[in-house]
């Protein structure tokens, strides 16, 4: 067994040096991201939420997402209500990249439903969660507005990743985690792990965490705790419980921790990443899920067990990035 530690040693240090190349460069099937823009109520909050929406479209141009902002413009295609629910209608409903939607605003709760306020009639998590009901392509749902708590438990689902600026619907104050979240997304320095690149779950925890020094550093009450959900649980996870990138707490026994999946999506991949094919990073990615459930029951397992699981899983990993490896070779010698 020592001689398989060892080697899985060596396919470990390989594989942190594969993963290390930051280059901001186009990404190869980008992800399709719709920005909609609610209602302000007043113009300093127009204003806060056009420089926000702005920040995801340069995002979006740098990184190659196609990208659609509902909201900032004249209604001569219908009501926002009415363009957001066509733009879902016309999105794909299957495949490999996937779909950000981005609600920027505000948010109002009655104690028993939770609406999103748009400029005309406003659209409620219920109705959203039943336009997104025909989607089987990885979702990513980021709620950035005041009382966008009920958002997370109505929109969570096995294959999406739901990020909340509330932690519930009585959380009514403005919320700034959308400035913060929109500043972040491909923000270098919120790569936590210095992989090159910046993950959703690292977005979302350096927006959290601004979020939460904002309130203390101006001495006041926090009236907005962000939530991110991406094991279907309805739950949700806040900053504070992770510790780096790993969630040290579990919302419910027998579920995978929070944040796993979040940090397997990148609006702006690294090079690495890149030249992994849609169906290699697939495959990656459910690795890495087995990895980390496997250490999770590190503690239920011999040592010779767990060694044996965590070899063939190493091994396929390292696989996987020397085929990408070799595959974009090839592509750079092509005469």
């Amino acid at each position: 067994m020592q001689l398989n530690r060892c080697l899985l040693g060596l396919l470990l240090a390989a594989l942190v040096t594969l993963r290390a190349e930051p280059v901001p460069a186009m990404t190869n099937n980008p992800p399709a991201v719709i920005v909609l823009v609610g209602a302000p109520g007043e113009e300093a909050y127009g204003e806060k939420f056009a420089e926000w929406a702005q920040h995801w479209e340069k995002a979006c141009r740098e990184t190659g997402a196609s990208a659609v902002t509902i909201g900032l413009t004249n209604q001569t295609q219908g009501t926002d209500y009415q363009q957001l629910k066509q733009a879902l209608l016309d999105a794909p409903k299957e495949s490999e990249n996937e779909l950000w939607l981005v609600l920027i605003g505000h948010g109002t709760y009655d104690g028993k439903e939770a609406k999103y306020n748009l400029r005309g009639p406003d659209v409620s998590a219920a109705e959203l969660a039943s336009w997104l009901q025909p989607f089987r392509r990885p979702l990513i749902l980021i709620n950035c507005t005041s009382s966008s708590g009920p958002f997370l438990n109505k929109l969570s689902a096995p294959g999406r990743i739901v990020l909340t600026a509330t932690k519930s619907g009585h959380e009514q104050n403005y919320a700034r985690f959308g400035q913060f979240i929109s500043e972040a997304i491909i923000d270098p320095e919120a790569d936590l792990d210095k992989d090159g690149q910046t993950s959703l779950l690292e977005a979302f925890l350096t927006a959290a965490y601004r979020v939460a020094d904002f309130y203390k550093t101006e001495g006041r009450l926090a009236t907005e705790h962000p939530l991110l959900d991406d094991n279907g649980d309805g739950r949700g996870t806040p900053a504070d419980w992770f510790r780096g990138v790993r969630a040290v707490k579990k919302s419910s026994e027998g579920v995978a921790a929070d944040g796993l999946r979040a940090h397997q999506f990148h609006l702006l991949r690294s090079q690495q990443e890149r030249e992994l094919s849609p169906a290699l990073r697939s495959r990656r990615d459910q690795l890495e899920l087995s990895l980390a459930k496997l250490r999770e029951s590190k503690g239920q397992l011999s040592e010779d067990d767990y060694y044996r699981q965590l070899e063939p899983l190493m091994i396929e990993l390292a696989m996987i990035y020397q085929k990408a490896a070799a595959a974009s070779s090839a592509e750079v010698n092509k005469p």
